[in-house]
């Protein structure tokens, strides 16, 4: 990891597009400015994080395929019985 000393008003670039700038700091939070191209997503980690999360639970939600599948399956099941 690359560590890094700014003072308010000073930038870091990364790549082409992307510019941090130091706005503001007080006590122990720093305020970033964020510039990156209008196709690439900036996230704070938590919000990142959560959406990660959210995006794992749908992925291992049955579609409505398989909830279908599954209901024929348990409906001939207790027809059976």
């Amino acid at each position: 990891m690359l560590t890094l000393t700014r003072k308010i008003g000073q930038k870091i670039l990364i790549g082409n597009g992307i510019e941090i700038v130091v706005r503001e700091v007080r006590g122990r939070q720093v305020r970033l400015g964020i510039s990156a191209p209008a196709g690439l997503p900036v996230y704070r980690e938590e919000l990142y994080q959560g959406i990660a999360d959210e995006n794992i639970k749908a992925a291992n939600t049955p579609s409505p395929d398989e909830l279908a599948r599954l209901y024929a399956q348990w409906k001939a099941l207790a027809s059976v019985e």
